[in-house]
């Protein structure tokens, strides 16, 4: 008997705050020092642009950013570690990009710790370069990691 598969696609969707459980486990999946669940909850009662990526009812991904002036600044992108390698990084940072642009956003700012290659590699594949260095930005399990500044320049 042939079964037939039906693949689930990942929709993209405004985060909501049920799904902060989720998304807390998730964080504590991927990141030796996770977000605590009350930093996510501010971030979306502050009206941050909070994006849940999903497969069904569960949370697979999510991404964080602020949009002022003429700024925008990714402040969290995480897929969760079994679902990662399936381009639902790239996917959520593309819907990204998309909104700072329709907010008038003509820089992108993040971070990203020296030692994520994944991470810097999707955000070297999508035109971000380094602008600076924060020393001592992230906590680390010998003390502190520095944070590469990465920036994104749209086309005016």
């Amino acid at each position: 008997m042939n079964a037939i598969v039906k693949a689930e696609i990942a929709a993209l969707r405004p985060m909501r705050e049920h799904d902060l459980t989720q998304i807390a486990a998730t964080e504590a999946r991927a990141y030796e020092f996770p977000w605590t669940p009350g930093i996510f909850a501010d971030c979306v009662r502050a009206g941050y642009c909070c994006w849940s990526l999903t497969l069904g009812e569960w949370v697979v991904g999510y991404g964080i950013m602020t949009v002022a002036a003429d700024e925008a600044h990714i402040l969290n992108l995480c897929i969760d570690p079994a679902h990662q390698r399936r381009g639902y990084a790239q996917r959520l940072l593309e819907h990204l990009l998309t909104i700072a642009q329709r907010h008038h956003a003509t820089i992108v700012f993040l971070e990203v710790r020296p030692s994520n290659h994944p991470a810097r590699a999707l955000y070297a594949r999508n035109g971000f370069d380094q602008i600076a260095v924060r020393r001592g930005y992230y906590p680390a399990a010998s003390g502190r990691e520095d944070a590469l500044v990465l920036g994104k320049r749209f086309a005016t």
